[in-house]
């Protein structure tokens, strides 16, 4: 076999591991004709290798924590651009898409517009365009360049946007204003797009745990973003027509430096050991997985780790792009449109109209002064991130279906009572000024108030991290990587629409906007239920046999197969009963060592 045909490099060959050696634990030893490396003669063999003196559950911790600030950073922007379409100072800086209809004691510089909706959904949604551009490049040049440079590299975009952003404000034309922030939004999307384009690989036991703690880092991220709003919006209340009245806005933008910090530590840490693997660099790999196992250089793990990403990456390499709209025996199409659907899902809900105009809704509808309904608002935010903490211990216990079928219900529920309460109270549109006399009936506003509280804890205990988990649990490996590509920019496209159209609906439709996305709710829960398979505590190739058994047109086979199946693993994760012979499972292992001779 041609070693640089699957992408493997000369150095990468798996070592000649027999099956007497994998069933007794052993570890080969020496260095072979090519100068692959061997335990026994590599460096100090019984070193434990630390990075930033750390190793094992600690290193493995930062490295979580550096990694999540891209989700943190996402949800960051969502809330935060939400609540200064509000702001007075950051209406008069871009007043092309301010659509809030001047009331009176207004600035007189206030031109509010209702036809600039579709410039200002736009303005908006420019960030996820960037998001899936940098997802695109992740997946371009990331074999190149690999996951610690992509990080730094989205690091430094990010900080140039969010720079642009912020000076975006300073005295100069209005379309030189709208130019650079359009300009800022786009790179700094570019960069989170990098940061937030990867996979997580984890037991079956409790991935879903793992990957949950993600999502969750998204809903901590917009709840951060309504504080600081909340927190800056006194620079320009205290006094409206001083010099720093405009830091009210760009002081939220500029925190995003704050929060991109840390990742910049990703230069200290260690590189991922599958880039390094598939770069040829099978040294500095062994050192990675001896760091992050905590354990020495000739334990035996190591080896056999080795040997498992170089068979996965044959195996990632041995398929192409064409492959995803094929069904064949491992039904890819039809796995990889399952991961395209629920990102889609996820984000025709609804969310993002509750995200951004949460505020908006709590001033106009109840009557509130600016100020509380930016606490409230803050309080929304809160509670959601503390709902998403509660999907963390559910989605193991309760499994993936069940969530999204009930949580679609509830989100559906909540929207159309959300719909015909706003009906009955003097809402009409999101608007940010302060009138008294506009909430003439308060009870029905109120009561739509706690329900838009109840929708949050709906999405984020069934949908807000299932979208990360989902995809990667169903999709075979061969074709995770593209498949993983397909469904993110599934994300970010969706996002983008829904963003978009948010302010144009309200503007002509009004609260009946609600009722679109009831329906579309409603729309999932047979959907969910007739296409989408439990996956908690399958393993991939329990998956794997799930859909090889299916019916090539019939989706609910294998929802029906997946129930009818035993499982191999209990809830601790112990495997229960082998799928296959020890035999079996040595023979790929054995195979990869023929092909390499």
């Amino acid at each position: 076999m041609n070693n640089n045909a699957t992408g493997l490099g000369n150095d990468s060959a798996p070592n000649q591991i027999t099956e007497k050696q994998l069933s007794s634990g052993s570890s080969p030893s020496g260095q072979d004709e090519q100068g692959h490396y061997h335990n026994e003669n590599y460096g100090k063999s019984s070193e434990t290798v630390s990075f930033l003196g750390l190793t094992g559950v600690r290193l493995n911790l930062l490295i979580a924590i550096c990694a999540g600030v891209g989700f943190v950073l996402f949800g960051y922007d969502q809330g935060v651009m939400g609540s200064l379409l509000t702001l007075p100072p950051f209406r008069m800086a871009f007043p092309q898409i301010d659509i809030t209809t001047p009331s009176a004691g207004d600035d007189p510089r206030l031109k509010g517009n209702p036809h600039n909706s579709s410039l200002q959904g736009a303005t908006i949604g420019i960030y996820e365009i960037g998001c899936f551009m940098g997802a695109v490049s992740c997946i371009i040049w990331g074999n190149t360049l690999g996951r610690r440079r992509m990080i730094w590299i989205g690091s430094i975009m990010m900080l140039i946007g969010a720079i642009l952003q912020v000076c975006s404000g300073e005295p100069g034309s209005e379309h030189g204003r709208m130019a650079m922030l359009w300009i800022g939004r786009i790179i700094a999307g570019i960069g989170n797009g990098q940061h937030t384009s990867t996979s997580e690989c984890s037991p079956p036991h409790n991935r879903g745990m793992l990957i949950m703690i993600e999502g969750s880092l998204i809903s901590f991220g917009i709840m951060i973003s309504y504080w600081v709003d909340f927190a800056l919006y006194w620079a320009w209340k205290s006094n409206p027509n001083g010099p720093h009245a405009n830091a009210s806005w760009q002081v939220p933008i500029a925190f995003q430096i704050v929060l991109i910090i840390p990742t910049f530590l990703t230069i200290w840490m260690p590189e991922s050991p599958r880039w390094l693997l598939l770069r040829g660099r099978e040294q500095e790999a062994r050192r990675v997985l001896s760091a992050l196992d905590c354990v020495p250089l000739n334990d035996a793990s190591i080896d056999l780790h080795v040997i498992e990403i170089k068979q996965s990456l044959e195996l990632s390499a041995s398929a192409s792009a064409k492959d995803m709209l094929k069904q064949g025996p491992n039904h890819n199409f039809h796995r990889v449109a399952l991961g395209f659907v629920i990102q889609m899902f996820q984000q025709i809900c609804g969310i993002n109209l509750i995200t951004y105009y949460a505020g908006t809704i709590f001033e106009q509808s109840i009557g509130l002064k600016p100020v509380e309904s930016r606490i409230l608002a803050a309080c929304n935010g809160t509670e959601y991130f503390m709902a998403s903490i509660l999907a963390i211990f559910m989605i193991e216990r309760v499994g993936r279906r069940k969530l999204m079928i009930w949580c679609a219900l509830g989100m559906a529920c909540t929207m159309g009572i959300l719909c015909a309460l706003l009906s009955h109270s003097a809402l009409k549109m999101p608007t940010t000024d302060y009138d008294p006399s506009a909430a003439q009936n308060k009870k029905p506003a109120i009561a739509a108030c706690v329900f838009l509280f109840i929708f949050n804890t709906f999405f984020a205990i069934g949908w807000l991290g299932m979208t990360w988990l989902y995809p990667a649990e169903c999709t075979p490996l061969s074709i995770r990587a593209q498949a993983n590509g397909v469904s993110t920019s599934a994300n970010w496209l969706f996002n983008f629409m829904v963003v978009m159209i948010t302010p144009v609906a309200f503007a002509n439709i009004h609260n009946y906007t609600y009722l679109i996305f009831a329906v579309i709710n409603l729309l999932m829960v047979p959907a969910s239920w007739w296409i989408f398979p439990e996956t908690a505590g399958r393993s991939l190739e329990e998956m794997d046999s799930i859909f090889a058994r299916s019916s090539k047109w019939n989706p609910y086979s294998a929802v029906r197969i997946e129930r009818e199946t035993p499982r191999r693993y209990d809830k601790h994760g112990q495997l229960k009963e082998p799928l296959v012979s020890d035999t079996e499972q040595l023979e790929p292992v054995e195979s990869l060592n023929r092909a390499y001779q």
